[in-house]
């Protein structure tokens, strides 16, 4: 298809990131820090939550619903011409990627950072010869198609390391380590440790955002506003500045206030997400086990002596029962509810899990996510809070219920 279009992806330099958990708001950091340098960076990532449109920005905008239907136009004709030479169809993500590819060029973008849907190695994305090649975390998630082991998924996300190009890794465990330092290894590609850049929590934090005191290789700042708040958005920071750091080495610049202004201003929706004060909600994409951990250990730091009201729904290819014990933490109640679309139809094996692994917790469900959102609210006591999460389709309408106008 991109071979029909020109090959538009040959055109842009880009950062190419994958990781189990952390890509998004690592993809966003990255480019809010080059946007704040005075870069035209596109990024395409994925899912969204509300719209299409999401997936792909320059400088925080959303392209256009105009250019997006102009562009799917483009990509229709040569997906017919393709068929008409015997080739199979393409897959949406496929042909999102190739919208992406092509508006990025179009637009003339200096920089493009592009988040991988599944994996890596075989991932739409993967067809380009980046900059930079950055891997977040590496957990279990998606094992029908990238393995049971840790091995078997960092193969899988290693794929994205080049040969001779540099590569960022974030915290890795030991087995998904060697597989990925190996293969970067065997490519010649330098490989960088997030651990090169210190970020630890400064003289507060909050649901709002954080303090944060920075020490990395090319920048180092005391008390800086980051306006994410949670452990891992600093595990995250650590990441997206050490590849920046890695990109001024290849003649990009960035200034200290370039860094503060971007963290100063970032917002990515559905992350530890405050979508009201009274009574509290949080809302937060959580749906595999090592995210789940993350969330419940940052919530743990900033909500040290509050319970929660969980309503959870998550989609049949997830791992519920592991999901549920960290979400279970600090919870003296529980709604669960059905992810919208094909993909939830199993979703009462979140209610039985919930029943085997928490019987002492009261636990009902309803299919209807607005109505488990008030059910939620309902159930709340004093100094309690609401946790949305398991999904992106039901943080989707969640997220709709508080924010509409």
């Amino acid at each position: 298809m991109l071979d029909e279009l020109g090959n538009p992806q040959l055109a842009i330099p880009c950062v190419h990131v994958a990781g189990t958990n952390g890509k998004g708001s690592t993809s966003l950091l990255i480019s809010a820090i080059l946007a704040s340098a005075g870069y035209r960076v596109g990024r395409f990532t994925s899912p969204h939550l509300h719209s299409y449109f999401e997936r792909i920005t320059i400088n925080g905008q959303e392209i256009s619903g105009c250019d997006f239907n102009h562009y799917l136009d483009v990509i229709d004709n040569c997906i017919a011409r393709m068929r008409a030479n015997g080739k199979e169809h393409p897959t949406e993500f496929e042909v999102l990627t190739a919208v992406a590819y092509q508006y990025f060029a179009d637009q003339k973008v200096d920089i493009a950072v592009m988040e991988t849907g599944l994996g890596g190695r075989y991932d739409s994305t993967n067809v380009i010869e980046p900059l930079l090649s950055v891997i977040t975390s590496i957990d279990y998630d998606h094992t029908a198609v990238l393995g049971n082991t840790l091995e078997e998924i960092a193969y899988n996300k290693a794929g994205i390391i080049k040969r001779g190009v540099p590569a960022v890794i974030g915290p890795l465990p030991e087995p998904a380590l060697r597989v990925v330092a190996d293969y970067a290894a065997d490519m010649q590609a330098p490989l960088y440790s997030s651990a090169l850049s210190q970020v630890v929590v400064g003289e507060r934090q909050t649901l709002t955002g954080q303090y944060v005191n920075i020490a990395a290789p090319t920048h180092s700042l005391d008390q800086v506003w980051f306006s994410l708040p949670g452990a891992y958005q600093r595990e995250n920071l650590a990441c997206a500045l050490t590849a920046i750091s890695v990109l001024e080495g290849q003649g990009w610049k960035v200034t200290d206030q370039h860094i503060l202004n971007a963290l100063y201003d970032a917002y990515i929706p559905g992350r530890l997400e405050m979508v009201s004060r009274e009574p509290l909600v949080l809302v937060d994409a959580a749906h595999n086990p090592h995210a789940a951990r993350s969330m419940s250990r940052s919530l743990h730091d900033l909500l040290p002596d509050r319970d929660r009201v969980l309503v959870c729904g998550m989609v049949n290819d997830k791992d519920a029962w592991n999901t549920l014990k960290y979400l279970g933490q600090n919870t003296c109640r529980c709604v669960i509810t059905r992810p919208k679309g094909e993909r939830g139809s199993n979703w009462y094996r979140v209610y039985e899990a919930w029943k085997e692994l928490f019987p002492e917790i009261p636990v009902q469900a309803t299919e209807n996510i607005v109505e488990a959102v008030e059910q939620g609210i309902h159930y709340l006591q004093d100094n309690q809070y609401m946790l949305v999460t398991g999904s992106f389709y039901v943080l989707d309408q969640a997220r709709r219920y508080f924010t509409a106008d």
